[in-house]
């Protein structure tokens, strides 16, 4: 197993929102409900995956982990574990082998995209939520029964030039105002969730910014 890492900001950020299930009271209430949730999720193939980039202790432990943290680990490649929030951990088990993902730093002086990595394994059981010295530590979850999750992420690549979050801001707010890949996107959209999904548009779009003069 790759080494262990740390910190996910927002991890433990939202509630779990719609995860419960609604029971209708009326037999055609029911078959609207199970109609509806024989549904198949929304299917994202990006992602967009925060961390700390900057020392932070939580009960003694630095939570820190930036993508050139990632990228020192051997083979480039480590467990992404510590997500504590519902829909961050459903968006990780969507995950597939293979897909790609920007590195965010978050909860940093300069908050942005750093890197792009790929997910190489598929969500798995977060073994940290059983272990009592990790911060991550979830008394209320069973091995029997495990709440969270994690996926395996390898480095990729440096951006060709840091995104900061200021200039993402300015492009989804012009692109909100007058249509364009990022009016929707997720980072501002659903801002406190540490795994967040991207469109294949809206991340091609964000990796074609690389080549332009930052705003």
């Amino acid at each position: 197993m790759p080494p262990k890492k740390r910190a996910r900001v927002g991890g433990k950020a939202g509630s779990s929102g719609g995860d419960g299930d609604q029971k209708s009271g009326s037999g055609a209430g029911k078959k609207r409900k199970a109609e509806e949730s024989s549904a198949d999720p929304p299917q994202y193939d990006r992602w967009l995956m925060k961390s700390e980039p900057e020392s932070r202790f939580e009960n003694g432990i630095d939570v820190k982990f930036g993508v050139e943290d990632l990228k020192a680990l051997p083979e480039q490649t480590g467990c992404w574990d510590g997500v504590r929030n519902y829909q961050a951990r459903n968006f990780m088990r969507q995950m597939k082998e293979g897909q790609l993902a920007f590195f965010y730093h978050s909860n940093c002086k300069e908050p942005g995209i750093a890197g792009v990595m790929k997910i190489v394994k598929e969500a798995y059981v977060d073994h940290t939520q059983f272990d009592k010295k990790d911060v991550h530590y979830d008394a209320s979850s069973k091995p029997d029964n495990p709440k969270w999750s994690m996926v395996d992420v390898q480095y990729q690549r440096m951006m060709k030039r840091f995104l900061p979050l200021s200039e993402l801001k300015s492009v989804h707010l012009q692109h909100r105002a007058e249509g364009g890949p990022l009016k929707d996107m997720a980072l501002f959209t659903r801002a406190r969730l540490s795994v967040q999904p991207l469109t294949t548009e809206e991340f091609d779009f964000i990796l074609s910014l690389e080549d332009k003069e930052p705003l």
